[in-house]
């Protein structure tokens, strides 16, 4: 096991929900090692196309192009690749990015998701990382259940956003919580680790393996109902606009750039017997 993997271990075995398991158990990665000018790969992702909004007002067109989503050489990285999602201003003024899932490839219910990755900065720009139920084509939104893992709005470089949206609690009432770096740092200075550690009734959001928000079903407005108990999928995306950031403005740079060195999901394995 190479020293990378030893201290991914290492943090999860420290927060790890489950009583009476015997640990973590690495059940889908990625680590974007593909050779550098690479699309994601296909076997694990899925783009998202279009426009419309997406629900937000969003102003970007997500494309499978290239110039939005490829493997690039970082430095940064633990194995010095990175996946790198570039938003760009078009020529018509218009924006492009890159939004990808695992829907159809993968999905799970319950464990620690994490990945680490560098933000962006600038007003109008909104990374995410986070979940949607797989149920979602049967049930709609919010029904379906979604954890947001990461968020940050650009404008609000140092300040890292946890939601989750459900029937009756979606939208601008979504449970939220968040955290902001001291000494007014940013999350695109450097790469720091975002995850959730999902259990039955449970689920618990962490920077850099600090803990700073957890919600359970006696968080839920009344009359609601806990809808986190199924398989979701994961999604990495980078919108532009929409109601929450607002639009870019004269000092938002372009390319904003969203850059992921790994995405992980620990399952458990179950606890040998205790000897008679």
């Amino acid at each position: 096991m190479s020293h990378r993997h030893l201290r991914v271990v290492a943090l999860a075995l420290l927060t790890w929900p489950f009583a009476g398991v015997a640990g973590p158990a690495l059940i889908w990665s990625d680590d974007f090692n593909l050779p550098v000018g690479s699309a994601p790969d296909s076997a694990r992702w899925v783009h998202d196309l279009g426009a419309g909004g997406w629900g937000n007002r969003e102003l970007q067109t997500y494309t499978a192009s290239r110039e939005n989503s490829v493997i690039v050489a970082d430095p940064g990285a633990l194995d010095g690749r990175a996946l790198a999602i570039h938003a760009r201003r078009a020529p018509d003024g218009g924006y492009t990015s890159a939004r990808l899932k695992t829907e159809g490839k993968f999905s799970v219910t319950y464990g620690r998701i994490e990945a680490r990755m560098k933000l962006t900065r600038g007003r109008g720009v909104w990374p995410a990382f986070w979940m949607l139920g797989a149920n979602k084509p049967a049930v709609g939104w919010p029904a379906c259940g979604e954890i947001d893992i990461m968020e940050q709005v650009g404008h609000e470089p140092g300040k890292l956003h946890g939601t989750l949206h459900g029937p009756g609690y979606s939208g601008a009432k979504g449970l939220n919580g968040h955290t902001t770096l001291l000494s007014g740092a940013s999350l695109s200075d450097a790469y720091h680790v975002y995850a959730v550690d999902w259990s039955p009734g449970k689920i618990s959001w962490s920077l850099d393996g600090t803990v700073y928000l957890t919600r359970t079903p006696a968080d839920l407005p009344a009359g609601t109902r806990w809808v986190f108990d199924s398989p979701q999928y994961l999604l990495l995306n980078l919108a532009v606009g929409g109601h929450w950031p607002g639009s870019p403005d004269a000092t938002t740079v372009f390319p904003q750039t969203l850059l992921i060195d790994y995405v992980r999901v620990y399952g458990h394995v179950a606890a040998p017997p205790v000897p008679n």
